[in-house]
């Protein structure tokens, strides 16, 4: 590595220096075998040196979840060791994050903080990597432009994504535990190479977990989702929310709830995001219940689909109404039957921003385009019915439609006027 040298601060003639600072030279240091852990055969290492290496390396005082050791030979050669820790820096999720990986080349120190050698995505990991292939003068815009960096890091991604792998797929309680902490502590930030890592994202996929429709308080995997699929089911189902009780008490699952048709909670605040990647899992395809008009295929039989053509007719006027009364809120009103419990609730059409997605990229500051849900109400509802004799029909129309707002997690537009509104169909 860089040699460090003394260097004593610069004073005037005559006056006596009153400190100074450690200061790198040019000339260039190889560290020695003791400390370069890396360099020995992973055979003659023990748990407890690989451990005390890592608390070293990262200033942790936690013990590391796992960690890989790896000489890599072919087109490029280098040595990896790379740890995942047990708990996320708190830095983890905003924009200063830097990759825990420190560069050498032939055992000579280069930089820290080598975000080229991994993926943004597994940013948390700490470690090294010594190449035997770059330049010791290597500078980060060439490390950006070099094939051999590339290759490194697409090796590091596959290395970290097999070891989390080799976690969940164990059949050790000690092991299981660990990738219960680590999806704990590093889920949201794994599930952002569903967007970054398109040769890596079934990889991804395999290993995401979720609470479900039918039990919020244990998590599945796609595969054994896919595995309890209902007969005559031809997607897998999934719902966004802010919050894992805004998912579990959406509107949009009533209809699933009712005949029994598990779907996927997800309530973290990537997963609209990261979705946005994903269409399909091992060849079933993959369906937001709060995206488009509700199709159940051979889940639904004939007698429902008359049903919802029969009051889309019956309503025609009720919906023609509530276009007219909310043309500045929604794009369309329609009658459905995915509804049981509530009287209406918002969707959007596949390929849209959804209401979470574009209140998350509003408070990040972003600029978002105006987009207008539709409005989707069940004609069995009582405040529906209603509709069809108010003579208070705006104040109405104006109020289920914001309860529908407020039941997918966000507010009125205008709170005031719906307070007023409420208070006066109550004095009715």
């Amino acid at each position: 590595m860089q040699k460090e040298v003394w260097q004593e601060e610069e004073v005037a003639e005559g006056e006596e220096p009153k400190g100074g600072q450690m200061v790198k030279t040019d000339e260039w240091e190889a560290i020695n075998s003791a400390s370069a852990l890396w360099t020995r055969s992973k055979n003659e290492i023990t748990d407890e040196q690989y451990i005390e290496f890592y608390k070293n390396l990262s200033h942790d005082f936690a013990e590391p979840l796992a960690w890989a050791h790896n000489r890599v030979e072919g087109s490029t050669e280098y040595t990896q060791l790379l740890y995942i820790p047990s708990q996320a820096k708190q830095d983890l999720f905003t924009r200063e994050a830097k990759a825990g990986i420190k560069l050498y080349v032939k055992r000579v120190f280069i930089m820290d903080e080598a975000d080229n050698l991994i993926p943004n995505y597994l940013r948390f990991v700490q470690g090294v990597v010594d190449s035997a292939d770059l330049p010791l003068n290597v500078s980060r815009e060439l490390l950006q432009e070099s094939r051999d960096v590339k290759t490194i890091r697409e090796g590091n991604a596959r290395r970290v994504l097999t070891l989390i792998d080799g976690l969940a797929k164990s059949e050790d309680e000690k092991d299981q535990e660990k990738f219960k902490t680590f999806y704990s502590e590093f889920g949201s930030v794994l599930k952002e190479g569903l967007g970054e890592d398109f040769g890596n994202r079934e990889r991804i996929l395999k290993l995401l977990r979720y609470a479900t429709s039918t039990n919020d308080e244990i998590t599945t995997s796609f595969a054994e989702y896919k595995a309890r699929m209902k007969e005559g089911q031809k997607a897998i189902y999934y719902v966004t929310a802010d919050s894992l009780t805004a998912a579990k008490n959406s509107p949009q699952l009533e209809l699933f709830k009712k005949k029994g048709i598990e779907v996927l909670l997800m309530a973290d605040r990537v997963d609209e995001w990261a979705m946005n990647f994903v269409n399909e899992f091992d060849g079933t395809p993959l369906q937001n219940v709060s995206k488009g008009a509700v199709d159940l295929g051979d889940l639904q039989d004939a007698d429902e689909k008359k049903a919802l053509e029969e009051a889309a007719e019956q309503f025609k006027p009720v919906v023609d109404r509530l276009t007219t009364s909310l043309k500045d809120k929604t794009k369309e009103v329609r009658v459905t039957t995915r509804l049981v419990d509530s009287p209406a609730c918002l969707v959007t059409s596949e390929g849209e921003l959804s209401p979470q997605l574009i209140r998350m990229l509003k408070q990040a500051g972003q600029a978002v385009p105006e987009i207008k849900p539709t409005l989707e109400i069940n004609p069995e509802h009582p405040l529906v019915k209603k509709l069809e004799s108010s003579a208070q029909f705006d104040d109405l129309a104006n109020v289920i439609f914001d309860q529908a707002v407020i039941a997918e997690g966000g507010l009125p537009e205008d709170p005031a006027a719906y307070v007023k509104r409420i208070n006066s169909l109550l004095m009715k």
